[in-house]
């Protein structure tokens, strides 16, 4: 699933009653945002739910979906998203679907109440998971064979867990990010931005980072990156303007993006090159 390609990675969305709106969208609009930015289909997904019938959400909203959920045997990447009263979709019938599906999947993730279902399947134990934050102590005495740890997202192995709308969406971030470059993920995470906190934007943390975290020093570094990306600074220069060291400035990128800073100024280069060729007209 994470190999680095060009090649349509096709994944299946399986939605319960009472999801949210948003966290359905956190699944495949960072998905839909990529194929757009790339111009091209790098991503596709079928959204089916467990009898077929439209997915009644929390906003009263009907969400129309492909199918109803078979556990017959398949390559797709499953996302089972799940938000309210999770413990009604948790019948014998679903545990053993969720079974039989596990034994074919390349990749199970639960998101959000997702991870219940499948504890409660038995395709979590020895696992490494996160769920919501104010289900951690629940969900951790409920399972004590499954390692639950304080991240927004896990992956491990052939499972996936995030904790709610906006950690899903660094999930997908994440695997846009190791299938096709942090370019590119970089680029579909600064389409989600909104201006907050005198101008201080997020951009791509890692998982263990909080959004809205970043060092106001690393913000302005990032700034300038942005207004100069016509004719790059070198390191020096770009450190001198942050008021930090070179070697600083290189930790506090590694720190915060997983990615030294000549990495991130290429990724904001090629990105400003890609919008040009597929936005505008210029020679």
């Amino acid at each position: 699933m994470f190999e680095t390609a060009d090649q349509v990675l096709e994944v299946d969305i399986l939605a319960f009653p009472e999801t949210t709106v948003l966290l359905l969208a956190s699944v495949f609009e960072p998905l839909r945002a990529a194929n757009r930015i790339s111009g091209q289909t790098l991503y596709s997904w079928r959204l089916l739910s467990p009898d077929g019938a439209p997915v009644e959400t929390t906003a009263h909203i009907s969400i129309p979906v492909d199918g109803a959920f078979r556990p017959e045997r398949d390559s797709r990447p499953l996302f089972l998203v799940s938000s309210y009263n999770w413990r009604r979709n948790n019948t014998p019938q679903m545990k053993m679907a969720l079974s039989h599906a596990a034994r074919h999947r390349p990749m199970i993730a639960g998101v959000e109440s997702g991870t219940w279902l499948m504890a409660e399947a038995s395709l979590l134990d020895g696992h490494r998971v996160t769920v919501h934050w104010e289900d951690q102590e629940e969900f951790a005495a409920r399972y004590p064979q499954i390692d639950v740890v304080k991240e927004r997202f896990v992956i491990d192995r052939k499972r996936m867990t995030s904790g709610g709308s906006v950690p899903t969406i660094d999930m997908m971030l994440e695997i846009i990010r190791r299938r096709q470059g942090y370019s590119l993920a970089l680029e579909v995470s600064r389409a989600f931005l909104y201006e907050r906190d005198g101008g201080s934007r997020d951009l791509l943390p890692s998982s263990s980072s909080g959004l809205g975290s970043m060092d106001r020093r690393l913000v302005q570094a990032v700034r300038v990156m942005e207004e100069s990306v016509d004719q790059p600074l070198s390191l020096e220069r770009l450190a001198r303007r942050t008021g930090v060291s070179a070697r600083h400035l290189q930790s506090l990128f590694n720190d915060s993006f997983g990615v030294p800073p000549h990495v991130h100024y290429l990724a904001l280069r090629l990105n400003a090159a890609r919008r040009k060729v597929i936005e505008t007209r210029a020679s």
